[in-house]
């Protein structure tokens, strides 16, 4: 989904889906030809990282009401379970508008109770499938009460300074990587792909792929 662009039809969709499945064998047999300005970004200043030395950092840039996104997840989940163990994955929520921080708030929060696992997944379905609104606070404290989450305990860590400032760091993230739309895949704070980038989704992971290989310095 692009920066200005917050609707798409499901034609669109599909047809973003449907190139994806077919251009796995085409994709690996073009590796090497993977080129910077045309499959990915080479960023002319790193961005700041958090992985510990010796690893190599992906990070997830994603919006929970992004379609994209939505359809994105599945595939970057079974994507980051198999990655080598030199390999560190991250999410970061985007918020190209103020609006979008409520849902940045949600994130970090299910991450500080351990429950992205549990209930990542279930905040798109919410979204996508269920057509829930969860865009405010409000809307966002009433679902996630009924995930089992205490409401005083919920609201207590989203108003936190420390919830505060993950989501100032996402934002500030997404700016060094001088993101444009999600779902997107920073590399080691040096490269950046996207499905627009790299033209399909499931292509965007190849390209990723490559560039672990080349943070490694074993592709060139």
């Amino acid at each position: 989904m692009q920066r200005r662009e917050f609707s798409f039809s499901a034609a669109s969709l599909a047809a973003s889906a449907l190139g994806a499945c077919a251009l796995p064998t085409l994709a690996q047999a073009q590796a090497k030809a993977f080129q910077s300005g045309t499959d990915y970004l080479t960023l002319d200043k790193p961005a700041p990282t958090e992985a510990p030395a010796g690893q190599i950092e992906v990070v997830e840039f994603f919006w929970y009401n992004c379609p994209h996104c939505n359809a994105f997840e599945p595939m970057f989940d079974a994507w980051s379970k198999k990655l080598p163990k030199d390999v560190t994955v991250r999410r970061a929520p985007v918020a190209f508008r103020a609006d979008f921080e409520p849902q940045q708030r949600l994130y970090y929060v299910l991450e500080s109770l351990g429950k992205v696992e549990e209930l990542h997944k279930k905040v798109f379905i919410a979204i996508h499938v269920d057509r829930q609104p969860l865009t405010t606070a409000a809307q966002i404290t009433a679902w996630v009460e009924k995930q089992g989450i205490p409401k005083a305990k919920f609201t207590e860590l989203y108003n936190s300074f420390s919830i505060s400032t993950k989501a100032r760091k996402a934002t500030q993230l997404q700016d060094a990587y001088a993101l444009d739309g999600v779902p997107a895949l920073g590399i080691n704070g040096r490269y950046f792909t996207s499905g627009t980038q790299a033209k399909t989704l499931e292509r965007s992971l190849q390209v990723a792929d490559y560039l672990i290989g080349q943070s490694r310095g074993k592709a060139g």
